[in-house]
């Protein structure tokens, strides 16, 4: 216990003079990264490493992994520095969408994993110094609920004006390797990283003893990825956006992204327009393209000022519908509530649990259903949108006694028996959770 604690102590101090040398030399590729990855570094990225995920392509989980804990980390960063380390490909497996269709997922092995996260803690400390403050995705103390406040707030200082709705088609599966090679390279030569990073981008799928090679995209499922999306929209996007865009615009202008999810809002529709024109070509520079049916842009002034006759429309973002009411002493405010794909989607996957499970314990059935609820309320209980959540739980429990009249030759529950089921195994009451920041 003592020496886990003195491992995180030295990483600590390590990741904080990263940090300051990245920091002091804004612009600068540094060189000599590689080397603060030791036994202490790599102990450490263990820590951080989930342990409940399923086996990659050698069958070895997390627990064989620990049986000889020591050995393993100094013979995964011994590899790794001389260059033996190979990169083992990454097993694809599918679960099905609420859709239908199967959703690709990949699952590297667990040694992998805690590699991937010792390098991950590297380029974090470096590229954190750089990000804007835009970015909310996969970084440390950001969230979603961070960015729809941000989002909510700047909309409600500005009035409003014209929201850029945009949709990255298959942005984690079209990620051009080369480009994302040369973008590395301009903050970072360190040569074992580099090596690594390029390892894990050509390591390859594994399907039904299958072996491709995917030519673009991140590698699935692997710690590092969120990073390497975040650190290719950094250039593609969000720096072109302060760098190139804003000072050429009109009036103000603000961006929001949170991984491959972004808005721009915009406080003229001209400038709006011609940021809507430009912008598939500058993704298209990266191998990047717009999904033409998900990407719109839309009027959001402030219904008591001129919009050219237009009224204020409505926008998504990360599962939140965002629309002007009035409160309670008659002002104008940006309000959200649950966006109707997000509603749908999560009773989707309710109706799903009870059908699966609806013949485990009545006991075992509240638990599992009381912690999605709870988890539901955490995000969307936010002020402005107890009506949804209300509504959600009102059509949970009629879900739920739904597949419990189907479990049994007696029929239909009736509502009384319903009731008497719910004060026995009561599921949590809808609260608002979360106040709006703005």
């Amino acid at each position: 216990m003592a020496g886990t604690s003195s491992s995180e102590q030295t990483v600590s101090t390590r990741l904080l003079r990263i940090a300051e040398l990245a920091r002091n030399a804004p612009g600068m590729a540094l060189t000599t990264l590689a080397h603060h990855i030791d036994i202490d570094w790599m102990r450490e990225a263990y820590r951080r490493t989930r342990k409940d995920g399923a086996p990659g392509v050698d069958g070895q989980g997390a627990d064989a992994f620990a049986s000889d804990l020591e050995v393993n980390l100094r013979s995964l960063v011994d590899r790794a520095k001389s260059g033996t380390y190979r990169a083992p490909p990454v097993k694809r497996i599918y679960i099905p969408k609420d859709d239908g269709s199967m959703r690709p997922i990949g699952l590297p092995t667990f040694e992998d994993k805690v590699l991937q996260r010792a390098v991950a803690m590297v380029l974090e400390a470096v590229y954190e110094q750089d990000f804007h403050s835009c970015s909310y995705g996969f970084r440390p103390g950001r969230s979603a609920h961070q960015a729809v406040d941000d989002l909510g707030g700047t909309a409600l200082h500005m009035a409003g004006g014209w929201i850029l709705e945009v949709d990255i088609a298959r942005f984690f599966d079209t990620l051009d390797h080369a480009h994302l090679r040369e973008i590395l390279s301009q903050r970072v030569r360190d040569g074992v990283l580099l090596r690594l990073i390029g390892k894990w981008l050509n390591a390859g799928v594994m399907e039904d003893r299958a072996l491709s090679h995917p030519d673009a995209g991140t590698p699935q499922g692997g710690v590092i990825s969120p990073l390497l999306a975040n650190i290719y929209l950094h250039t593609v996007l969000d720096e072109w956006f302060a760098r190139d865009v804003v000072p050429r615009l009109r009036g103000q202008a603000h961006l929001v992204r949170y991984a491959d999810d972004f808005v721009m809002l915009f406080a003229h529709e001209d400038d709006a327009r011609r940021v809507y024109a430009v912008l598939p070509k500058r993704l298209a520079k990266f191998g990047l393209t717009i999904h033409p049916d998900k990407t719109r842009l839309i009027p959001f002034r402030r219904p008591d000022l001129p919009l050219g006759g237009c009224q204020p429309g409505t926008f998504d973002f990360l599962g939140f519908t965002f629309y002007w009411g009035s409160t309670r002493n008659g002002k104008w405010s940006v309000k959200r509530k649950t966006s109707k794909k997000r509603f749908s989607r999560s009773l989707r996957r309710i109706r799903e649990w009870c059908r699966r499970w609806r013949h485990l314990p009545l006991r075992e059935q509240q638990q599992a259903l009381g912690a999605k609820l709870r988890g539901h309320y955490g995000y969307f209980g936010v002020i402005g949108n107890s009506a949804a959540i209300a509504r959600f739980a009102h059509e949970v429990t009629w879900i739920w006694r739904g597949w419990l009249s189907r479990r049994s030759q007696r029929g239909r529950v009736r509502w009384d028996k319903m009731r008497e089921y719910l004060r026995r195994f009561p599921l949590p009451a809808p609260r608002i959770r979360r106040p709006y920041q703005t």
